[in-house]
């Protein structure tokens, strides 16, 4: 497989965000410019889908990690200083 292909084999669950997205984008692109049949483009809207449920997954996490920080127990944090 030549490097700029996207690996769709690998399990959503794996992917690190910046995986997820990149694929992501690749599909939308492929979507957008009417590519492929039928099939392929309604499996490709599938693991689109998938992927971007993982993205908000990982964002929401990365999310309640900084309000994590922001609400630590050593008193005000990061949105004191703002």
């Amino acid at each position: 497989m030549p490097s700029t292909e996207l690996d769709t084999s690998k399990p959503v669950a794996t992917m690190s965000f910046e995986e997820a997205l990149a694929e992501l984008e690749g599909i939308v692109k492929d979507l957008e410019g009417g590519k492929g049949r039928l099939e392929q483009a309604v499996a490709s809207y599938e693991r689109g889908a998938a992927l971007r449920r993982h993205c908000e997954a990982k964002l929401a996490e990365a999310e309640a990690k900084v309000q994590a920080i922001v609400d630590g127990p050593a008193g005000p944090g990061l949105r004191d200083l703002a």
